[in-house]
């Protein structure tokens, strides 16, 4: 590695692009009921917005991997940050819905292939032992950035319109691509392996088809009970194994999956993927019930959740330095037992309960995520060797369109069939009480499920370590 590379200007300029475009994933959120409106559409068909950017997102994740080897550090950045300037200023210019669509999908490829690049180059720049920090500084801008996403949205759509949200977001584009230009230096070596275009055709079915299948299952009245939701899942899973298969037998695998066979990686990434669920899960089941029986308005119910979010992500490079000083056991096996408390009382909750304490189980929640995500994620990726942080890399933000597609739909089908269990058991008039009761029902059917998978969590924790790589080799003045 070139000892002449700054790390910080490196580190700024990933912080700029990074934070614009994952702050686009939530901006739109909160105008789609507008888009309804303007272009007189129903609600499955503004939520391809919404769905289509995580698809594609989940799509591009593997082919990262390919992609990073294949050119410099400055290449991918710039040109992947051009990708995302040319949908923005499409859907800003939008003159119907199917134009403002391809826009989003043209954005979703530049935001699906920057954060896997931005990873796998501060894994080459830091060593293991300030990690954790650097880690946690870029997670402040993924975890911030989603977080005042949506109150953002409603100022800008209250004042200015809809088209507002991506012209405001050009310019900053503008900025980071021409500060690349001036500073971005490369990081790694390009080595350009053999590209398997039959492994790219199983892993976009497979990807593909279970961000689809699930994010329609948790969309759909229906659920898994659709037996076109079925076929679809099925299809995808058979995709993704002969995918595996086909990896474990290639000598430049497309995504080497033998980073499983890393224990710490193994673990990391599974407690990764179940908070991940939880997390995204919690984000839709959440503002359903403060809406709902709560009889919260939208704007109030994003307010009231605005301060576990943003305490999220301001509290992950303090997450990271602790990470650096203690490992992550002191931090995962914790915050695991904090999830399990939490998922208790959202189990357990009714429309009697003062708002403050929701509030605050809300705010421990988001606590106990930052102090194990970005630690287990870390940890989990220290483990590898050099050669393998670009499949590390891409298998990890690959599973979290996965893993949050898979909370909802999971979540929303418990929490659907816990309230039309309880109605069914109704013989009266069903009243706007009993539906409130009815969704009280589901939302503790779903929690149960959750405290489940957050004491799986807490076990994993307790064989946790701190992972060193086989290639590790202590750095001086870091």
């Amino acid at each position: 590695m070139e000892t002449t590379l700054n790390r910080k200007i490196i580190l700024i300029t990933f912080m700029i692009g990074a934070f614009f475009a994952v702050l686009n994933e939530t901006l739109l959120n909160i105008a789609l009921t507008e888009l309804m409106e303007v272009f007189g559409l129903d609600a499955p068909t503004v939520q391809w917005m919404a769905t289509g950017f995580m698809l594609v997102m989940g799509v591009l994740m593997p082919i990262s991997a390919l992609l990073i080897q294949w050119f410099t550090t400055r290449q991918m950045f710039i040109g992947v940050m051009s990708i995302f300037l040319a949908g923005t200023i499409i859907a800003a210019s939008a003159f119907n819905f199917p134009m403002l669509l391809t826009g989003r999908m043209v954005q979703a490829v530049g935001t699906g292939l920057l954060i896997p690049v931005i990873m796998n180059a501060l894994l080459l720049l830091y060593p293991p032992e300030v990690r954790g920090k650097i880690m946690g500084t870029f997670g402040l801008v993924i975890m911030f950035a989603p977080a005042i996403g949506p109150t953002l949205s409603g100022v800008i759509v209250d004042f200015l319109g809809w088209r507002w949200l991506f012209i405001t977001v050009i310019p900053f584009a503008v900025f980071s691509i021409l500060f690349a230009v001036k500073y971005l230096q490369n990081v790694g070596e390009v080595t350009r392996p053999k590209a398997d275009y039959f492994s790219i055709l199983l892993s976009s079915i497979g990807i593909g088809g279970i961000v689809y299948g699930f994010s329609s299952a948790g969309e759909s009245g229906e659920g898994f009970a659709s037996i076109q939701i079925l076929t679809v899942i099925g299809v995808s899973l058979v995709s993704l194994i002969l995918f595996v298969l086909r990896q474990l037998k290639l000598e430049e695998p497309l995504l080497d999956v033998r980073v499983f066979t890393y224990k710490s990686y193994a673990r990391g990434i599974t407690i990764f993927v179940i908070v991940i669920m939880a997390m995204f899960a919690s984000e839709i089941v959440m503002p359903m019930y403060l809406q709902g029986p709560l009889g919260f308005s939208a704007k109030m119910a994003g307010l009231l959740l605005l301060p576990g979010a943003l305490l999220n992500g301001l509290m992950s490079p303090v997450m990271g330095t602790l990470f650096d000083k203690f490992g992550p056991r002191k931090l995962i096996i914790p915050g695991s037992l904090v999830l399990v408390g939490v998922m208790i009382f959202f189990s357990n909750i009714n429309p009697s309960i003062p708002v403050w304490s929701f509030i605050v189980a809300y705010i421990l929640l988001m606590l106990a995520v930052s102090a194990i995500l970005m630690p287990a994620q870390t940890n989990a990726l220290n483990e590898l060797p050099k050669h393998l942080y670009p499949h590390g890399t891409a298998i990890a933000n690959t599973l979290q369109p996965i893993g949050g597609a898979l909370g909802v739909s999971i979540f929303v089908s418990i929490m659907s069939q816990g309230q039309k269990g309880y109605l069914g058991g109704q013989t009266g008039a069903i009243t706007g009480e009993v539906r409130n009761q009815a969704m009280t029902a589901g939302v503790h059917h779903a929690y149960w499920f959750a405290l489940g998978l957050c004491v799986v969590i807490f076990v994993i924790s307790l064989f946790i370590k701190k992972a060193i790589a086989p290639d590790y080799e202590p750095e001086e003045n870091v």
